[in-house]
């Protein structure tokens, strides 16, 4: 029986908790993955791998939008549709922890109230640790911990529009940017990166007087995605309007997923992605463990400060930086 700093689940009752769908045994599960202990890595690794056979069924969407989108009320709603069609539900909010304080925003349950109270969904932030390698590393681990408790779909939210959601788009399979309509410029209002990668594009709050403002803004980004290249042979974006708000159109926004998903599985491109995603999280993992490896070096870790001074005043290229840095850990070029 492995234990955990004397006092943790073993292994064994991890693995179990986390297969028979235990809520709090999944949290506590999330919790060591998320931890930066060494022994906790150590188990945690070994508590994916039991579980990856279970690993792989749910549907994965991402959302995205900036903030005042009506992205959490929309994901409440949408959940909740959810489970009264059958389906376990676990959102995963990507948090944007402070590189100065190291604290978060873990408001996520008061945000989605109904869907925080029922018991076939799951919400839990997830911290990036003011990194983007935090967002793919946790998050990507903890969706892992989530299907094989038994979750159907999982939702990965983002707080915005930045490199953190280009980083959730490679790990899902469908990714919805959510957008507002505006006065005229709703083109500006997000980057023509996150347009690219979206799979749907949804105008929110297309409710009360704001319909008609909804639906000329939804015409002037399938324009946009004329001209843009679609990454996939097999899958056009469409452009919907919603609102979370009345629980409007979310069922054709599901619909247009299960479509996506057919779609995909159709030509291939779906393992693919999936394939594609695999490695990707072998490779960010890889780096990770060099950096740590590296950093966690005494000699790198006497000598560190120095060379970081010497890049900081110009006396040091930060090309023969890393090669110093390099050899000092013991790594050839």
């Amino acid at each position: 029986m492995t234990t955990i700093a004397n006092a943790g689940p073993s292994l064994d009752a991890y693995i179990d908790g986390v297969r028979s769908g235990d809520r709090a045994m999944l949290a506590r599960a999330i919790t060591l993955v998320e931890s930066t202990k060494a022994e906790h890595s150590a188990t945690a690794q070994k508590l994916l791998q039991a579980l990856l056979p279970a690993t792989g069924g749910a549907m994965r969407l991402g959302v995205t939008g900036v903030p005042g989108v009506g992205k959490s009320t929309t994901i409440d709603e949408f959940g909740m549709n959810l489970v009264a069609a059958g389906h376990r539900v676990a959102v995963l909010a990507v948090d944007p922890t402070s590189k100065r304080t190291g604290g978060s925003i873990l408001g996520d349950k008061t945000r989605m109230n109904r869907l925080a109270q029922e018991p076939n969904a799951f919400i839990r932030p997830s911290p990036t640790s003011g990194t983007l390698g935090g967002v793919t590393r946790k998050t990507r681990e903890t969706m892992a911990l989530c299907e094989a408790a038994g979750f159907d779909v999982i939702i990965v939210e983002t707080v915005g529009v930045g490199q953190s959601e280009i980083a959730v788009a490679d790990m899902v399979d469908f990714f919805l940017v959510l957008l507002l309509s505006g006065g005229g410029d709703d083109l500006q209002g997000i980057k023509k990166g996150i347009i690219e990668i979206a799979d749907m594009i949804a105008i929110n709050k297309a409710d009360g007087d704001n319909v008609t403002r909804a639906e000329r803004a939804a015409a002037e980004y399938r324009a946009a995605l004329q001209i843009l290249h679609n990454p996939s042979s097999s899958w056009s974006p469409p452009v919907i309007t919603i609102s979370g708000r009345e629980n409007k159109s979310l069922d054709v926004l599901w619909e247009k997923i299960l479509a996506h998903r057919s779609a995909l599985t159709a030509s291939g491109e779906f393992g693919e992605r999936r394939q594609r995603q695999a490695v990707a999280w072998m490779q960010d993992m890889l780096n990770d463990r060099i950096m740590s490896s590296v950093r966690s070096n005494p000699r790198v870790a006497h000598r560190l400060p120095g060379i970081e001074a010497e890049v900081r005043e110009g006396r040091l290229l930060p090309t023969l930086a890393v090669d110093e840095i390099l050899q000092l850990a013991g790594i050839s070029t």
